[in-house]
């Protein structure tokens, strides 16, 4: 009896703006039916969900502050009741506040942890229970895949937004853990982009001029992550490791965060 054909589901965290957005719409182009997370922007989540739809793809959008354990751990349930399963999840929000080694205090690494790094394997683990509920069901096959968005940073560290690369670090090395635990039905992927976006930090001329700071001489774009995490999706051989997606920005020595420079 061959398996039934269904459509594959994803949810993208932060996927109202920005980078999530790119990576919903090019999941959406590449088959992938998309659930758009979001906590305030609610506009954007909408616009995003109708791009989505333009590729003939159900999209919905689903609101959940992820510094709420008990948000969080109703996301994804609230997907698999409008969708029927989840197939995956992409974690791509993130908190991203500045503090250094001087400025550092509890409370700014805990909010960053708690967006950051608890979201995530929390996700993960709804993913994982809910792949195993469904292979208890009859499906034999059943599997699932998460990727967590990670940062350049990391393998070419300054001291600059201490608590944010703290948080990305702890979530590097969970990747590495979730890999184990949740295998054989759950692969854990990390993508890591370098400077993709500019900011309110940055004008449009020293994000350009920042942006060619690498033996590439170029760093990641939006299509190239999402390009990337859409690979790390289908790739069902990949997983507890990660993927660098920035021109080589990781090879070299930078004092201060792109923003800060």
């Amino acid at each position: 009896m061959s398996t039934p054909t269904h459509h594959r589901t994803v949810l993208v965290t932060g996927a109202a703006r920005r980078l999530g957005r790119q990576i919903a719409l090019t999941l959406a182009a590449g088959g992938w039916q998309v659930a758009v997370h979001y906590r305030d922007s609610l506009d954007d989540a909408i616009e995003t969900v109708a791009s989505c739809a333009s590729e003939a793809r159900a999209s919905a959008y689903f609101d959940a502050d992820f510094a709420d354990e008990a948000a969080v751990r109703a996301l994804l349930p609230r997907v698999v009741a409008h969708f029927g399963r989840v197939d995956a999840v992409v974690n791509s929000a993130a908190l991203f506040e500045h503090d250094d080694a001087q400025s550092f205090g509890f409370a700014h690494l805990e909010k960053h942890l708690r967006s950051n790094t608890a979201a995530p394997i929390l996700l993960a683990q709804a993913l994982h229970q809910h792949v195993q509920e469904r292979a208890a069901a009859g499906e034999a096959q059943a599997q699932g895949v998460v990727v967590n968005l990670l940062d350049q940073k990391l393998w070419n560290q300054n001291p600059d937004f201490f608590s944010y690369t703290l948080s990305k670090a702890a979530l590097e090395a969970a990747n590495t853990m979730l890999a184990m635990a949740l295998a054989p039905r759950v692969r854990v992927v990390g993508v890591a982009p370098g400077l993709t976006l500019t900011s309110h930090l940055l004008s449009d001329d020293k994000f350009q001029q920042l942006h060619t700071l690498s033996p590439l001489g170029r760093s990641s774009t939006p299509h190239d992550v999402a390009a990337t995490v859409q690979f790390a999706l289908e790739n069902r051989s990949i997983t507890g490791t990660t993927l660098l997606v920035d021109g080589g920005q990781h090879l070299m020595k930078f004092e201060r965060d792109f923003s800060l420079m």
